[in-house]
């Protein structure tokens, strides 16, 4: 008896491409959920209010073996990534905030305030 060939009908669906320059990562008993976001600042004329920023969240829900796996491929990725193009570091300009910052903090611990930089 010779098998049968099935055909089997497959529909991709891209979706659209998102960058994001933030992310958040959660957690509960049965899933991950992985938050990237896209913050970005808009200017309105008609707002005389000050600064607007718009967000846009693309949520991601895995289940924890399929998050580990994933962990898994980025480190191998990242590793592969370094090896081609050189060591990924933090900029100067990240340094140069994250000291800002921490500065800020130390403000407000002293009973300081932190300055308001939007407005």
């Amino acid at each position: 008896m010779e098998k049968q060939e099935k055909q089997i009908n497959l529909n991709i669906n891209d979706g659209d491409s998102f960058y994001s320059n933030e992310i958040s990562i959660n957690f509960n008993p049965s899933n991950f959920f992985l938050d990237f976001k896209n913050i970005s600042p808009r200017i309105d004329p008609r707002n005389q209010s000050g600064a607007t920023f718009h967000l846009k969240h693309n949520v991601v829900l895995i289940d924890p073996y399929t998050f580990k796996q994933t962990v898994s491929l980025m480190n191998e990725t990242l590793q592969r990534y370094e090896k081609e193009f050189g060591k990924i570091e933090k900029s100067k300009l990240i340094e140069k905030l994250e000291k800002q910052q921490k500065k800020s903090e130390s403000m407000v611990k002293k009973g300081g305030s932190i300055p308001a930089y939007l407005g």
